[in-house]
């Protein structure tokens, strides 16, 4: 199979991080380095490393669903110490990994996985499945705002555009508001609020790809159920 489909099924990371590290020279195969994203592997036969550490194939895929709290980093490792999503989750026999990310300071819903099927499909553009963030902006957002947001704003030579938003409630004279988007760009959210003068005070995510994080509270997690994981792979 192709080598970085390998790596995602080693629960490495998703297949185009994956590729990535094989272009930095992190991978070797048989003691060899590879830097060729066509590289075939024999799962059976070859040996292969990244950063010197044998690799294992995973057989069987895992995946949970987790409801990240404030200060926890979307990866699986942090250079700088701090806790990552996959220190919360208690599964010492699967390497897995965070698909996407959240901000530091944004809570909500998170998927890891060792299947890179899955995360493939969760972050390809082409595929535009639908993200959910409740957000509380500061002050009160007006229908000019909301048109903006949907109409797409420029940020950083960039620009974003959400396929729905709807005022919730007022809090105190900020504004709650469901904001639905189909691209996962940095900071996304929180750029495009600023941009219309309404900076997030809070910042969580409540659905993806139609599954809704529900009453799970921060900091827990749970499997995904096979109608789940069928929804999200089929979009369906």
């Amino acid at each position: 199979m192709r080598i970085n489909k390998y790596l995602a099924g080693c629960g490495v990371a998703s297949r185009r991080k994956c590729e990535e590290y094989i272009l930095q020279g992190r991978i070797a195969v048989n003691g060899n380095l590879v830097t060729e994203l066509a590289t075939e592997v024999n799962e059976h036969k070859d040996k292969v490393t990244m950063d010197g550490k044998l690799l294992s194939y995973e057989n069987e895929a895992v995946y949970y669903m987790l409801n990240k709290p404030k200060g926890v980093i979307s990866a699986a490792n942090s250079r700088y110490g701090e806790k990552t999503v996959v220190d919360l989750i208690e599964d010492e026999e699967n390497r897995i990994y965070p698909i996407g990310r959240l901000d530091k300071d944004t809570t909500g819903l998170i998927f890891l996985t060792n299947d890179g099927s899955l995360a493939y499909k969760l972050t390809h553009p082409r595929f535009e499945r639908e993200k959910v963030y409740e957000a509380i902006i500061k002050g009160k957002i007006d229908i000019d705002d909301i048109n903006k947001l949907k109409k797409g704003i420029m940020s950083e030579d960039e620009k974003l555009v959400a396929s729905n938003v709807r005022l919730v409630k007022m809090i105190k004279g900020n504004s709650l508001v469901h904001i639905t988007l189909r691209e996962g760009k940095k900071r996304q959210v929180r750029r495009m609020c600023r941009a219309i003068g309404h900076p997030v005070v809070e910042l969580k995510r409540i659905s993806e790809g139609g599954i809704e994080l529900g009453n799970l509270e921060e900091g827990q997690y749970r499997k995904l159920t096979r109608n789940e994981v069928r929804k999200l792979l089929t979009g369906k």
